[in-house]
């Protein structure tokens, strides 16, 4: 006999509805406890603070003992001796004076006076490095440098070496205007600097330099540039 299945009885034909129906509470369940939130109680009270009184320390007051320096000692006592003489006793030691006034033997050392001389050869040997007048030489700067190109001698050795450069020579422009004293500054090689100082020593005699209006030595230094073509 074959059975049949009321189609009210059927659950097979619900099964997706009751499948959702499910989802929906599951999911409903979820959210629910996720915003399930629980409030703190409040407490009474924070608790109570014991105050406790701390005792104040009072630090002493110190203060460090002057060393007074020891006092000087004191003065060596002076005795004083007195001898005394009977007015009988001679005294070997008498004082003597002796006769004072001069005559025409009589020999009067008198020191040696110091001569003006030495002072003014102390003047004429200080040579000055700045003055009032600097020395000038004849024609200005640009007759100097023309009369030291005119006169130099390039080296035949410093030519063949490649060597140049510029030598700065120092001199003294004497009271009457003479060049003397000349020597090297700041050199190159010993060829370039023997004819710097030839060229400098055919100088012609200068204006000289003045200070407060009276002619001074001075001392001078031109660069003198040796320069290959």
């Amino acid at each position: 006999m074959e059975l049949k299945k009321s189609p009210k009885v059927d659950l097979e034909s619900k099964r997706d509805v009751y499948l959702m129906i499910g989802l929906v509470l599951a999911l409903g369940i979820v959210l629910l406890a996720f915003e399930w939130t629980t409030k703190p109680s409040k407490a009474d009270s924070l608790g109570t603070i014991d105050a406790m009184e701390v005792e104040e320390e009072i630090i002493p007051i110190t203060r460090e003992q002057e060393i007074k320096p020891p006092p000087p000692p004191p003065p060596p006592k002076v005795i004083e001796v007195l001898n005394i003489v009977d007015d009988e006793t001679e005294i070997d030691d008498e004082l003597e004076i002796d006769d004072s006034e001069a005559d025409e033997t009589t020999l009067i050392d008198v020191a040696p006076v110091i001569s003006a001389k030495e002072e003014e050869e102390e003047e004429e040997a200080q040579v000055f490095f700045i003055v009032e007048d600097m020395p000038e030489f004849p024609g200005g700067e640009m007759a100097l440098r023309t009369y030291i190109a005119n006169q130099i001698k390039y080296p035949v050795i410093a030519q063949e070496n490649g060597i140049q450069g510029k030598v700065y020579v120092t001199f003294v422009v004497g009271k009457d205007g003479s060049v003397s004293n000349a020597s090297i500054a700041r050199g190159v090689d010993p060829s370039l600097d023997k004819e710097a100082l030839r060229v400098i020593g055919t100088l012609p005699k200068w204006k000289p330099g003045k200070q407060r209006g009276k002619p001074v030595n001075v001392s001078y230094t031109v660069p003198i540039n040796f320069q290959l073509q």
